[in-house]
């Protein structure tokens, strides 16, 4: 599969390694003007960036139309082509401004929209014939039958996946034949993507609405029953993970046929942007020519730390999920070790440097109380500037008034280079960016009422939305609690309703293959699962986060021969008169997890904070048999709420309202 990108001449072109295989593009996020010109600076073949409210980082600074009207004029100068998100999820009064948003985005100059909900996208190819739509990753994608969905059944260009899964379920994807992409850089989510109603049920402000109070950043205590803590990390960040840094499996993802990378950053500064673009960039380039070195990698990885990071993981692409994935003690920059203490003088240090330093760094010294010290003295990392320019292996000496001890590491947590190397280019590229004129165009909105028309509908569905009960549909139970009470997938279950999981990956693919066929009728959460059972006449429904906030998603859900249509929690809870249509349809009913509300699913198994897990003699982790798992556990926000945490026999946490 050919990545192609426009080359000087205006024409596309196609990039390969040197073993012949096509390089996938490099796409950059871009906050703002200054976001968007560091990125086609330092090397970006594509931004992605939000305009107006209908995006998932609703609080980034944004654009003007006249700056996204320059930025799109010197992107497209450059050969960068620039997309738009609209990944969040819209409801019927919405959709209409939605349309007009990502029409006037494409006016402005967008090459392509980034979506979300089903709904909007149908709206948007009956609307704008011709667009280009890639699905978000805010869809949940995590299998073949999902891509192959999309792109069938939604007519989207590309999928963005989910970013647990692993090289190989990468290179899966990519055997579809439909453009993947991955991200390859910056903050992750420690819940699922689309699966997450933390923040809206808790703190009144939605994920999937671009307005995440970001929970997972926050301090917890995991207690047992007796409200007894079991935390035996180190920290209370117990949800926090590392940042993603996949550039050491590079050129595995290039061999996967990966059609692009995508940096996280929609909220970081330009500096941020421009450091992360340049060395990625050069990682591609070093592919290209031939000139990859494992060995250089590490080196990459150290020009990266110069930039924002909560420490660094590549443990989803090796298929971890465990204490390596998190950052348990701290939620926010950690910059990158650039050497420790060799002597403490009077208000002063000397640091023997394992890398470069420039003056005017900041650097930060931590300082850990040791075994022998009183339980009273405090952790402290000072911060303290670097007074000179120098190399690894040179002795300096810095000013710090702070007690701090000899063999404390040293880290850069602000690069004065990368600072004034983004100053020195963005005033080029603002010098050219106030010199371009933005390119016009006209893009023809047509009616899309058309796509709301409802078609067949089962008459014996029930009528408007209520919470759904077990008992309402024979016997409702949930896919993940039978497999510990159905290990062998023998219980007969042809009078239940059985609730899939949110997750559909390939390690589920099998265990859901069954309990479709043994079932009377499941309950899709996934895309991937409403793949199966369409290709396995299963009766099914669905639920989120298979999201469905308007009227067009419906009945493109029913065009899919789904019966009844679960609405997710926190649409009844906050949003009960927007959906009051909706939730009059026949078939629509309440959340199908009302009676426990489900507040996040995550991969990593959050009673790893209790220590390392126990392993057979061939250090595998037997999660069924894990005896944390069989006794109550609460994680306890900072006022005392005690959320009910239950571990499945995946690993996977899942995270209940009180």
């Amino acid at each position: 599969m050919a990545i192609r990108t426009m080359g000087p001449s205006g024409q596309y072109e196609t990039g390969l390694d040197a073993a012949g295989a096509a390089l996938p593009e490099l796409l950059a996020p871009a906050g703002g003007l200054d976001q968007m010109l560091a990125a086609i600076a330092a090397g970006a073949d594509a931004i992605y960036a939000g305009l107006g409210g209908f995006n998932a980082r609703v609080s980034a600074h944004g654009f003007t139309d006249d700056e996204f009207a320059r930025g799109c004029a010197v992107a497209h100068t450059h050969g960068v082509r620039v997309y738009v998100t609209l990944n969040v999820f819209v409801f019927d009064d919405e959709l209409a401004d939605a349309v007009a948003l990502g029409a006037h985005a494409l006016e402005l100059g967008a090459d392509a929209l980034i979506v979300a909900d089903a709904g909007l996208a149908c709206a948007l190819r009956a609307a704008i014939p011709g667009v280009e739509i890639h699905l978000s990753t805010q869809a949940g994608v995590h299998s073949e039958g999902a891509v192959r969905l999309a792109a069938d059944e939604l007519g989207v260009e590309r999928v963005t996946t989910a970013r647990e899964l692993t090289v190989d379920e990468i290179a899966a994807l990519c055997a579809t034949g439909v453009p993947i992409e991955v991200f390859c850089h910056g903050a992750i989510c420690i819940g699922y993507s689309g699966a997450c109603e933390f923040s809206a049920l808790r703190r009144g402000r939605s994920a999937m609405r671009g307005d995440c109070t970001q929970p997972c950043r926050l301090a917890y205590d995991l207690v047992d029953e007796a409200g007894q803590s079991v935390v035996a990390v180190e920290g209370d960040r117990l949800l926090c993970p590392h940042d993603y840094l996949g550039i050491a499996h590079l050129p595995e993802l290039v061999d996967a046929g990966v059609a692009s990378l995508k940096i996280e950053g929609r909220m970081k500064n330009p500096d941020y942007v421009f450091n992360v673009v340049r060395v990625w960039r050069r990682a591609l380039d070093m592919l290209c020519d031939g000139a990859w070195d494992p060995g250089a990698v590490e080196e990459l990885e150290r020009e990266l730390g110069r930039s924002f990071n909560r420490g660094f993981t590549d443990a989803y692409l090796r298929g971890r999920s465990g204490a390596e994935l998190m950052s348990f003690e701290r939620a926010i920059n950690q910059g990158v070790r650039v050497g420790r203490l060799v002597a403490v003088g009077h208000e002063e240090v000397t640091v023997e440097l394992d890398a470069a330093v420039a003056a005017g760094d900041t650097l930060e010294i931590r300082f850990y109380p040791g075994v022998d010290a009183r339980p009273d003295v405090p952790k402290r990392w000072p911060q303290v500037p670097c007074p000179v320019d120098a190399a690894a292996g040179e002795h300096i000496v810095v000013h710090c008034k702070r007690k701090v001890d000899a063999g404390c590491e040293v880290y850069l947590i602000r690069s004065a280079g990368v600072l004034g190397q983004t100053a020195t280019v963005l005033e080029r590229m603002r010098a050219e960016a106030d010199t371009v004129a933005p390119v016009e165009q006209s893009v023809e909105v047509l009616p899309f009422e058309g796509v709301l028309t409802d078609g067949d509908v089962p008459t014996e569905l029930a009528g408007p939305a209520e919470p759904a009960k077990r008992e309402d549909f024979a016997r409702m139970v949930f896919a993940w609690e039978l497999m510990d009470v159905d290990p062998r997938d023998e219980r007969d279950l042809s009078d239940a309703t059985v609730v899939l999981d949110e997750v559909c990956r390939a390690g589920d693919t099998e265990r859901t293959r069954s309990l479709m066929q043994r079932a009377g009728r499941v309950v899709c959460r996934n895309l991937g699962q409403v793949a199966m059972a369409r290709e396995l006449g299963a009766t099914f429904d669905v639920a989120a986060p298979v999201f469905c906030a308007n009227r067009v998603t419906l009945t493109w859900l029913r065009g899919l021969g789904a019966g009844r249509v679960y609405l997710s929690a926190e649409l009844v809870a906050d949003d009960a008169e927007r959906v009051a249509e909706l939730a009059a349809c026949p078939g629509v009913l309440g959340p199908v997890d009302a009676d426990r509300p489900e507040l996040m699913v995550c991969e990593h198994c959050l009673l790893i904070a209790e220590g390392v897990c126990a392993t057979d003699a061939t250090g595998q982790v037997h999660c069924r048999d894990c005896p944390r798992r069989q006794q109550a556990r609460f994680l306890v926000e900072r006022d005392g709420t005690r959320l009910p945490v239950v571990i499945d026999v995946c690993g996977r946490t899942r995270i209940f309202l009180s």
